[in-house]
């Protein structure tokens, strides 16, 4: 008896050790810490990581403690800008009344709010989100305050648009088969009642824009970056129409409808590069209208009174924001904007252009221009932790020409000369995707390794970037050219190492998702010339990859990377992959995942830390049990940003 009481009380011991452990990771409580090292979010695993001194919590504060906005959308009824933006640990929605007005919180989960619109009268506020990065998303109305779920709670959906009279919602969700994305069709008001109109068989659907007389609905098939298949519902008879033709791969960065009915897109059709043109829905031509020549169209809204198109042009990277009359068919240019990102650009009914300003030196905030006069009004300034941003460093682009001749640039961000003399050391920054781009945007608390530790970092644009056309995005394709794109690398490397105020015995290389690959490929091929590596939800094997990424993606993949199930494609997948030959990993190593992540696995980072390890040689790992693919709570984001610098001052940052 004495044994069953004593084994039942071990056994409730034991629950409620597990509550309690749950209950602090969903509250965020950090582990306990001393005066002298810095508390560590409960939810976050520090695998052979040491402590963090406090005094380095202390003197990067100012550098962790900024916020951005985000433009959103415009609320029809106040006027008011609709923003997301953090106070607490996660992004939210606010809205700010007036230019630089206080910033109202409108949500207040412990999630990020993701995407959100507001019906075309103002009537409903639908937003979207997920749960510990798990990405499967669920869509919600605000109503009196609070969030109302509209969907199932366990399939993934994807907020689509409203109709033009605003009574019904395009969505996409895999409640039906648990895999790909079918398109719906819901009144917000009777959720139950949503209706299928396109059941799909695979590849990646969503649901783009209504017709004006909300008779047909556009939706588009994502088969690759090159290849976007486009289908017009008529919504009355539940019929599909294909407007593109599968022989002939076209991509599409924006499509919308004009007042007029006309269908306007930013698309390839006919280019290397997207052209702003109107789509012929009978005849299925595209007539380009705008052209910029060797640069990508990358997105554009129209008026709603059908006068003017604001679209962006990417530059290398850098975004310029254009205005085209439709009636007069002239171009202006907003020039008076600083050098960065522009993004979310979108229309009010009144005629104003809300946008999203990213650049280094003006930290993230929300603008608005008048399409007639260019008169440009900044809605929020950010606080930046008491910094002054205009003091960051603005981006040089460095051109190179890779070991085959191929053109190819990226952003070098150099500390301050008159504060950090000599030689600097250098982090390469790869991003991922593949199909993502180095961008001259404002960098965070990454600002303190250049401002105050004097490190340069660079973001290199390899082959198999967007934004230079569809032959360049397409040159890493298949298992046959990936290492290519590696080789890039070595030919920045080479070109940075001949630079006077680069340190070149003081180099490493970081990257997440297939920057961490990059990572991984570039510390085998060139240790030589490295001296540490840090790898962020980064692939190690391209096989186990794509056998482990969610079912719905793994097509989508296969596309990019090659088919693991050819025989001949699976063999050159192991040959090219960095844990086939992880005992040859002689640099430093540190590796950062989210347990959730449903795009690249956590297995990924659990294999390659354990074959590097077993060779004797150093593999930090920080695990976070609540996120997925990358760290988006504010809590665990300023933890893996001193891990990591505790790694750069151990690996980096010591003299030879």
């Amino acid at each position: 008896m004495a044994k069953e009481l004593k084994e039942e009380f071990h056994m409730r011991f034991v629950q409620v050790g597990q509550m309690v452990m749950a209950f602090l990771i969903f509250a965020g409580v950090a582990e306990a810490a001393t005066d002298d090292t810095a508390p560590r979010p409960v939810a976050l695993i520090a695998d052979q990581i040491p402590d963090i001194p406090q005094a380095i919590v202390d003197q990067t504060r100012p550098y962790m403690e900024y916020r951005t906005a985000s433009f959103v959308d415009w609320d029809p009824k106040s006027r008011a800008m609709l923003i997301s933006t953090r106070f607490a640990d996660t992004r939210q929605l606010h809205r700010v009344s007036t230019p630089l007005g206080q910033r109202q919180q409108l949500t207040f989960a412990s999630e990020p709010v993701h995407r959100a619109h507001f019906a075309p009268d103002g009537s409903a506020l639908l937003f979207q989100k997920d749960n510990g990065g798990n990405e499967v998303n669920q869509i919600f109305a605000l109503e009196n305050g609070q969030p109302k779920i509209l969907t199932d709670g366990e399939s993934r959906n994807s907020l689509g648009p409203w109709s033009s009279s605003g009574r019904m919602l395009a969505f996409g969700s895999n409640k039906r088969t648990g895999l790909y994305n079918d398109i719906y069709l819901m009144d917000p008001a009777n959720p139950e009642g949503a209706a299928m109109l396109v059941a799909s068989t695979g590849g990646g659907w969503f649901a783009i824009d209504f017709s004006p007389d909300d008779k047909q609905l556009l939706v588009f098939n994502y088969v690759s970056v090159t290849d976007n298949q486009l289908y017009l519902i008529d919504i009355a008879q539940g019929s599909l129409r294909k407007l593109t033709d599968s022989t002939k791969p076209v991509a599409y960065e924006g499509l919308q409808f004009a007042p007029d009915g006309r269908l306007w897109a930013a698309s390839d059709d006919g280019s290397d590069v997207k052209r702003l043109g109107i789509l012929n829905i009978e005849t299925s031509q595209f007539e380009p209208i705008v052209d910029e020549k060797i640069w990508d169209i990358t997105d554009f809204d129209i008026s709603q009174d059908g006068r003017w198109i604001a679209f962006e042009v990417n530059q290398a990277g850098r975004s310029l924001l254009k205005f085209y009359d439709i009636e007069t068919g002239k171009i202006r240019t907003v020039d008076s904007l600083p050098a960065g990102v522009i993004s979310g650009a979108k229309f009010a009914p009144w005629g104003e252009l809300g946008f999203t300003l990213n650049s280094n030196q003006t930290g993230t905030d929300a603008y608005s221009i008048n399409p007639k006069t260019l008169a440009i009004t900044r809605w929020t300034k950010s606080e930046t932790g008491g910094l002054d941003a205009a003091n960051n460093v603005a981006p040089e682009l460095v051109e190179i020409s890779s070991f085959d001749g191929e053109k190819m640039s990226g952003f070098l961000y150099r500390p301050d000369p008159a504060k950090h003399g000599g030689k600097r050391p250098l982090i390469i920054n790869i991003h991922g995707g593949p199909e993502g781009q180095a961008t001259p945007r404002f960098l965070g608390r990454n600002n303190y390794l250049i401002n105050e530790l004097g490190i340069a970092i660079f973001y290199p644009n390899v082959r198999g970037s967007t934004g230079f056309g569809k032959r360049f995005v397409s040159l890493d394709n298949g298992p046959w050219q990936r290492e290519n794109s590696v080789l890039d690398v070595g030919a920045f490397l080479n070109h940075l190492r001949k630079d006077r105020r680069i340190d070149r015995k003081r180099i490493a290389v970081t990257g997440g998702s297939y920057g961490g690959y990059m990572t991984l490929a570039s510390m085998l091929r060139y240790d030589d010339k490295l001296k540490a590596g840090l790898e962020v939800v980064g692939i190690s094997s391209f096989v186990t990859f794509l056998e482990n990424t969610q079912a719905y993606r793994r097509d989508l993949r296969r596309v990019e990377y090659g088919d693991e199930r050819v025989p001949e494609q699976r063999a050159k997948l192991e040959e090219i992959s960095p844990l086939r030959r992880a005992n040859e990993i002689k640099t430093p190593l540190m590796v950062v995942t989210g347990a959730n992540d449903p795009r690249v696995p956590a297995s990924e980072a659990d294999q390659i830390v354990e074959a590097v390890r077993s060779n004797g040689n150093p593999a930090w790992h920080l695990l976070a049990q609540n996120e997925g693919h990358g760290f988006r709570k504010k809590a665990n984001a300023d933890y893996q940003f001193w891990a990591s610098l505790v790694f750069w001052q151990e690996y980096l940052l010591t003299e030879e």
